[in-house]
This record gives structure tokens, sequence and C-alpha cells, in this order.
């Protein structure tokens, strides 16, 4: 049985680079164990839409759908925040671009 190494290219957070990543300023990719991927704003069916977009942008990028764990919503009722923030707890593995790498890397053995 041989064990073969992956080599992904992740940044400072442990994510993949090119991974797409949330459009709105206030929204972002935490850090592990689960990975929150927050979208925050004033208005609830805007942060759905944009988690709802990333969702799209990252699936095609990753090639399958990205697996959420769990989606937290709760809000913050201090002057000047954001008021709802929703936040999808997203398998690390799939943010750092693994089920890619490794798909690429068959179809790079197999010739496909």
């Amino acid at each position: 049985m041989s064990e073969e190494t992956i080599q992904l290219e992740l940044n400072d957070s442990g994510v993949a680079v090119d991974l797409p990543m949330p459009s709105n300023q206030r929204d972002k990719v935490q850090e592990v164990p689960y990975r929150p991927v927050d979208f925050s704003d004033d208005d609830l069916p805007t942060a759905l839409e944009r988690a709802a977009s990333w969702l799209r942008q990252t699936q095609d990028w990753l090639g399958e759908p990205v697996d959420v764990i769990a989606v937290h919503l709760d809000y913050d009722d201090t002057k000047g925040s954001p008021y709802y923030n929703l936040k999808l707890l997203c398998n690390d593995e799939d943010l750092a671009g693994v089920p890619k790498v490794v798909r690429e890397r068959e179809e790079t053995v197999t010739g496909q």
C-alpha cells in the first residue's frame, strides 16, 4: 500500500487560495474547527441571497456540493453593527479544495 501526499495551495487561514470569497466586505470565512462562513446584513433576505450566491460559486469551483454542517442565525442589536449574522458551518476539507485536488489528480493519472 502506498501513501500519496496531496499538495494544497492554502492561504494563511488554511483555505484554498482560489476559493471564491464572499463578495461583501461584511462577509468572511472564519477560522477552524468547523469553518463558519459569515454573511452579515441589516436585511436578512439580502444576507441569505449572498449566502446562496456564494454556495453556488463555491459548488461550481469545488465541482460538487459543499458540505454545510449547519446554518446558524444570530442578531446583533449593537448600534452600528449589521443586525443579522448568518453563518454557514462548512466542512474544512471542502473549503481547502480537497475534493477538487483529488479529482484533478485522478484525472491526470487516468488521462481523462
